[in-house]
C-alpha cells in the first residue's frame, strides 16, 4: 500500500485488501451490505474511488454500474477525496438572510480555496454549501465533521480554523 504525506497527515492512497476483507467479514456479502460497506470504505479513504467501487461490486456480485448508482444517489458518498475537516455551510433561508455567504467566502479565503475547488490541495479542508442543516435558530450555521457551530460570523472563521489547527497539531 502506498501512502502520501500531506502536511502533518498521512493519507492512504491505494485500496487495502486486508481492510476490505475485514469489512466484508463484518458486514457479509449480501446486497443489503452494500451501503454499510460503502460507508466503511468512505470513512477510511474519505471518498469512493473507482478501484473501491470495482472491488465492492465484485465482492457482492453486482455490476459496477449498480454500485456507482448507489454511490451517486446518496449525498453522504463522494467520488472525490474529501478533506480531513469537512465544513458544511448552511445556505437555507434563515442562514442566508443572516449572512451565510460572507461566512462561506471567509472560509474559502482562510483555507485558500480557489478556482471553484471544494477541497484544499493538502486535503485538510473541504468546504461545501448545503440547503439546510436543520438548526435555523442558530443561523448562520456551519458544521465541521458534524459538530455544529451556530451564530457564526465571517470574523469568527479565523478563530474556528485556528482552534482546529491547534488541536490538530497537539494530536500529531
Amino acid at each position: 500500500m502506498n501512502t502520501t504525506v500531506l502536511g502533518t497527515e498521512t493519507l492512504e492512497t491505494d485500496f487495502d485488501p486486508d481492510f476490505f476483507s475485514a469489512v466484508l467479514a463484518e458486514t457479509g456479502t449480501s446486497t443489503a451490505a452494500l451501503v454499510p460497506i460503502l460507508q466503511a470504505v468512505q470513512e477510511k479513504y474519505r471518498h469512493l474511488s473507482e478501484e473501491a467501487i470495482t472491488h465492492v461490486a465484485a465482492a457482492l456480485g453486482l455490476s459496477t454500474a449498480t454500485v456507482y448508482g448507489v454511490a451517486t444517489f446518496y449525498a453522504q458518498f463522494s467520488l472525490e477525496p474529501k478533506g480531513k475537516y469537512v465544513i458544511k455551510v448552511c445556505d437555507g433561508t434563515a442562514c442566508h438572510v443572516r449572512g451565510s455567504i460572507p461566512v462561506y467566502d471567509a472560509l474559502r479565503k482562510r483555507v485558500n480555496l480557489e478556482d471553484g475547488r471544494s477541497t484544499t490541495e493538502n486535503r485538510m479542508y473541504t468546504v461545501e454549501t448545503v440547503a439546510c442543516l436543520g438548526a435555523c435558530v442558530l443561523a448562520p450555521v456551519i458544521t465541521i465533521n458534524d459538530q455544529v457551530y451556530g451564530h457564526v460570523t465571517a470574523d469568527a472563521i479565523n478563530i474556528i480554523i485556528d482552534t482546529l489547527e491547534q488541536e490538530g497539531s497537539q494530536h500529531d
